[in-house]
């Protein structure tokens, strides 16, 4: 059973913003009622038709599918439309107090519907998860049993550092149904690692505490740990306090008169990639 946080609770017992808006300036439409989750997102915008007065959504999904609208129609009122689009699916989520992993597609389908609503007011390319029924739209299918295509999964894999194919399907769908895509995700996460790697690492902008220890702990997990494995090393994540990060070294590592340089590789992967803050302490136990 999954572990929800009293504030998706809330946002699900309790929805924001549930119904249309009958003169809507913009609205956004996206996944399917096939596919189990669908979304339509309203908005209605000041006498400037910049600023979002007011947003409301219907949708057909689970408990994190309406928290996540809900949630989403309160963290955009009041923003202009360009401050709208700077939000991400992992702050939806963040305003949530986390959502379990095989849930955060619907933070995405959140985030997706706002783009398309937005795009759409503005008569753009209209950003959608099926590209093949667009001319506009560039991409190849990948999953096609929820039609997503290998533009919209990339997207994804590198806003949230997707690193298997288990969790873009946790945040996609995408191989959740026949698993025939599997080993084309794969490549499109080797793909898209391989462009992060090439070019200098984004550090988040405004971090909440919480997304700040999130991303600690995926550092750790999935760019230091598996340097340390490849010479018989591992390490520990003891605390976090604030910007102190607190870890042990474990096997090879443990009692290695290397250690202290070993723990300043740690620090500077964390500031680069998380908070240039952070120092870090190897404790002993």
């Amino acid at each position: 059973m999954w572990d929800y946080t009293d504030k998706v609770k809330e946002h699900f017992l309790n929805p924001r913003n549930v119904g249309d808006i009958e003169d809507a300036d913009a609205v956004g439409e996206v996944g399917s009622l096939a596919c189990g989750d669908a979304l339509k997102l309203f908005l209605k915008l000041d006498e400037n038709k910049e600023r979002i007065v007011d947003a409301k959504f219907q949708t057909f999904g689970c408990g994190s599918a309406i928290a996540s609208s809900s949630a989403l129609t309160e963290m955009i009122k009041g923003k202009t439309l360009d401050e709208a689009l700077q939000i991400t699916n992992q702050e939806i989520a963040d305003f949530l107090g986390g959502l379990p992993e095989e849930k955060m597609h619907c933070s995405v389908m959140g985030q997706e519907a706002l783009e398309v609503a937005i795009a759409k007011y503005r008569g753009g390319p209209v950003p959608t998860q099926d590209h093949g029924h667009d001319e506009e739209q560039e991409g190849e299918i990948v999953c096609k049993c929820f039609g997503l295509t290998d533009g919209f999964l990339k997207k994804v894999i590198a806003q949230n550092r997707l690193h298997t194919a288990e969790q873009v399907t946790h945040f996609t769908k995408a191989g959740g149904a026949c698993g025939g895509c599997l080993p084309k995700i794969r490549e499109l996460i080797a793909e898209v690692l391989g462009e992060q790697q090439q070019s200098p690492p984004r550090k988040p902008e405004k971090l909440t505490n919480l997304r700040k220890m999130q991303l600690i702990q995926e550092v750790l997990e999935n760019e230091v740990r598996p340097q340390l494995w490849t010479d018989g090393g591992d390490l520990e994540l003891i605390d976090i306090a604030g910007a102190n990060v607190q870890i042990a070294f474990r096997k090879a590592c443990a009692g290695c008169s290397s250690s202290g340089y070993t723990s300043k590789f740690v620090e500077q992967k964390l500031r680069e990639l998380v908070s240039d803050d952070i120092t870090v302490e190897e404790v002993q136990g």
